[in-house]
């Protein structure tokens, strides 16, 4: 049986806290984040007080070495930029999303109640269209759509003019002038 883990005094803070049990002998600072800057602080001046570590970022030889990895990393900075800027994240308005399984009485719900969740289905529909559940290809095919959307506002902009002339009919000309009417099922027919 293990012993129960003993509460201890941050240095910092001075109130009782439980140690990680992963850390029990070695945790002195608790994990509020001001005892956390506290506690990384302390080590760095502690490895900082070392002699061995005294000139460890100085003199030609880590100048030398910090210029190479630079050499043969030159687009470092900048992908890591990159990678930020294409999160799927920063794309979609960020909604409080429970892990729920589906349940049988959530499949029967209304389209309306379903489509309450529009950033939900959002990113279904891209995952069915792209075939991929992975984020970054998610991210990728959101990308092209919103690229895509762009276009097609643009052409429009430029077909009607700046006055959005009501006259011209919408994308006039691309669509069959007498499509057969679309009978759904279950919906009562018009005469």
């Amino acid at each position: 049986m293990l012993k129960p883990i003993k509460k201890r005094k941050c240095k910092n803070c001075k109130t009782y806290f439980k140690p990680d049990y992963r850390n029990v002998k070695k945790q002195k600072y608790c994990s509020k984040p001001e005892c956390r800057k506290a506690s990384k602080a302390d080590s760095q001046k502690r490895w900082l007080e070392k002699t061995e570590n005294q000139d460890y970022f100085r003199g030609s030889e880590n100048v030398k070495r910090v210029q190479e990895w630079r050499e043969n990393n030159p687009d470092y900075s900048k992908k890591n930029q990159r990678q930020k800027k294409n999160t799927l994240q920063e794309h979609l308005t960020e909604n409080n999303i429970q892990n729920q399984p589906l349940t049988t009485n959530s499949m029967s719900d209304t389209l309306q109640d379903i489509l309450t969740d529009q950033t939900i289905v959002l990113i279904g529909i891209i995952a069915q269209l792209s075939d991929s559940a992975l984020q970054e290809d998610i991210s990728v095919a959101a990308k092209s759509l919103v690229k895509l959307g762009h276009e097609i506002l643009n052409q429009q902009k430029s077909f009607y003019g700046d006055n959005h002339d009501s006259k011209i009919p919408f994308m006039s000309g691309t669509y069959p002038q007498s499509s057969p009417p679309i009978q759904l099922a279950g919906s009562s027919s018009c005469s």
